[in-house]
Parts: C-alpha cells; sequence; structure tokens
C-alpha cells in the first residue's frame, strides 16, 4: 500500500489535510485490492447484491464526480449517472480494469484540486445535484465521500477475502 492509515495521533496542518488524507487513504486501498484480484474476480460477483469489483470502482469514481464536479463546483455534467444501467452498477464488457482504475485516480486527483482550491465552508453551486435543496459545504461533501468510501471498502474487504485476495485492518 503505497498510502499510509491517516491516524488521529498524527498532526495535520487542518482540516483540509485531514480530510483529503483519509480520501487518498480509503481510494489507495480500493485501487490496491482491486489490482491484487485475479482476473477472473473482477467481473464475477460473490453477493446477492450482484455487484462486482469493477462495478464498484466505477461507482467510487461516478460518486464523487456527482459530488464535487456536478454538486460542488456545479458543473454540466453529461452522464452524471454513467456508473448505472438502470438501478444496478454497470461496467460494459470493453471497460477494462485498468482503464477503470485509471479513471478512479484521475477522478482522484481532480477532487484533491478542488479541494485545496477552496475553503471548506464554500457552499456549492446551486444545480440539479441537490435536488431542489440548498447546497452543501464542502466540508459536508467530503464527510460524504469519506463515509461512502469507508463503507463501501469493508464491503469490498469481504469480497476480496471470498476470493483469496488482500484484505484490510
Amino acid at each position: 500500500m503505497t498510502t499510509v492509515f491517516p491516524e488521529p495521533t498524527v498532526p495535520a496542518g487542518n482540516r483540509t489535510e485531514v480530510f483529503l488524507r483519509y480520501l487518498d487513504y480509503f481510494r489507495e486501498s480500493v485501487l490496491d485490492r482491486v489490482s491484487a484480484l485475479p482476473e477472473p474476480e473482477l467481473r464475477r460477483s460473490r453477493l446477492p447484491s450482484g455487484w462486482t469489483p469493477l462495478e464498484l470502482v466505477k461507482h467510487l469514481r461516478y460518486v464523487e464526480l456527482r459530488w464535487i464536479e456536478w454538486g460542488f463546483q456545479g458543473r454540466d455534467v453529461p452522464e452524471p449517472w454513467g456508473d448505472r444501467r438502470g438501478e444496478r452498477w454497470h461496467v460494459a464488457p470493453e471497460e477494462t480494469r485498468a482503464d477503470l482504475l485509471e479513471a478512479l485516480r484521475a477522478q482522484g486527483a481532480h477532487t484533491s484540486a478542488v479541494v485545496t482550491a477552496h475553503d471548506l465552508a464554500e457552499i456549492g453551486a446551486p444545480g440539479p445535484r441537490w435536488n431542489r435543496a440548498d447546497p452543501a459545504s464542502l466540508e459536508r461533501v467530503l464527510f460524504h465521500l469519506v463515509q461512502e468510501y469507508a463503507r463501501h471498502l469493508g464491503h469490498l474487504d469481504i469480497v476480496a477475502e471470498l476470493a483469496g485476495g488482500p484484505t484490510g485492518e
């Protein structure tokens, strides 16, 4: 693993740094787990819900896109729900592990750039992401992203363990 767990006892310059450390840690953990899985496990579901590791990677990329670009930045995103087909996550047969991992890394780099350029108290741009509610602050968006990553990394650890791959703590 390239990113060390952001222990609460390790000093941080500010809350922004804390959020980014956790996001980076969880994102890198997802990337590591999926990178280590054997090819046949990438598109196989081991759970009754039916999701696959590649679908989870794509979902997390779109989660960041929806909350940071479409939500906080208020950008026009042509397919904000591009990780879904109907009510399910979806990865097309031509989408590869390498491409999906790189897309998640690139989305993470964008998130980091946006977060470091803004104050945590800044309110997101109005737009369709908020579903007619008042936009949230960057801090609330980041808190949501951290919980989303932590939850899904736990799911992925279970799947990786069932598949004989690496797990976390």
